[in-house]
């Protein structure tokens, strides 16, 4: 209501006629003098003489001017900033992301985004899914992607399941074999990555169900390094498929199927605030970054809970309740 009041003066000072701003406003002009009259009782000054040849601007509604302009057209910058942010034209989107998704599955999902919307900024940041969840909740991202945390403040949108897999190198005798057994891999040396990730733990349970004792071992902190030791023949490593996909294309290194053992599987999901309404660049991403998943072989596995590792029913919606 203030804001009509303020284009009827805007435009009545414009025009300098009642009649003529009535209709540019689309109103009648009583509606339009009891907008005047009402701003001027807000104020309590008088915005204008009224003369025979129309409407001149008082000493107050001179200095008062300025001010209702500045306000208007910041007013209606806002509203088209709006506009170009929901409409996805502009904005910017901000995503914390785990290490395995920024570096494996992040940059095509991005490559896609930005060619389609070249004028938002984006912006990431990276750390343990743990580190992940507490940047959503303190809103210093709209969007974390990473291993799935249940939290009661969090919606959990599953993107794809990401699978470890035996990999080896191209000269190591276990490449040409069609599968081999746990088992089989207790005499090899195993590397294992990143004591923070939940890969490591998830690695040596499977070895510790089987009841195999894995003796050797190379530790690293990343799985590039994992990968290059590997490819070097230093021994064989259960490594994200996401993350090999394309040095087993390339032939640098051989995945291996293990027989006799459950997959390792686990759900690679966007996590966002409950209480933040979905829009914007955000909004978009995630229909973009499932686009990417489902064309550009970011993930080898669909979201299908394996018989090994059931999820409940709630969980398997593409959308994740956090009121188990």
């Amino acid at each position: 209501m203030f804001l009509q009041r303020i284009e009827a003066f805007l435009t009545v000072a414009r025009t300098g006629n009642v009649s003529r701003a009535a209709e540019e406003l689309f109103v009648t002009q009583p509606a339009l003098t009891a907008r005047l009259r009402a701003l001027e009782a807000d104020l309590t000054f008088e915005l204008f003489v009224r003369t025979n040849r129309g409407m001149r601007l008082t000493e107050a509604g001179r200095l008062y001017l300025p001010y209702a302009e500045r306000a208007v057209a910041a007013l209606r910058e806002g509203e088209e900033r709006l506009r170009q942010v929901l409409l996805h034209d502009a904005g910017t989107l901000t995503l914390g992301a785990a290490p395995g998704v920024s570096t494996y599955a992040l940059p095509p999902m991005l490559a896609r985004f930005s060619t389609q919307f070249p004028n938002v900024e984006i912006s990431v940041r990276t750390g343990h899914s743990e580190e992940v969840l507490d940047m959503v909740l303190r809103e210093e991202v709209q969007l974390g992607l990473g291993r799935d945390i249940r939290h009661p403040d969090i919606e959990r949108i599953v993107l794809y399941e990401d699978e470890l897999v035996l990999v080896v190198g191209a000269a190591h005798p276990l490449r040409d074999r069609d599968r081999v057994t746990l088992s089989d891999l207790e005499p090899q040396q195993l590397i294992l990555f990143d004591r923070e990730s939940s890969y490591y733990e998830l690695t040596r349970a499977l070895f510790s169900a089987a009841g195999i004792m894995i003796r050797r071992t190379i530790q690293l902190d990343n799985i590039e390094a994992a990968k290059r030791m590997v490819e070097l023949g230093l021994g064989v490593a259960l490594l994200p498929q996401a993350a090999v996909v394309r040095d087993v294309d390339a032939g640098s290194l051989v995945q291996v199927a293990v027989s006799g053992s459950p997959p390792i599987r686990r759900p690679i999901v966007a996590s966002r605030r409950r209480d933040l309404p979905p829009y914007g660049a955000a909004e978009h991403f995630l229909r973009v970054a499932m686009d990417a998943i489902t064309t550009d072989r970011i993930a080898a596995q669909p979201h299908v809970p394996s018989p090994a590792q059931e999820l409940p029913d709630e969980d398997r919606l593409l959308v994740f309740s956090s009121d188990e």
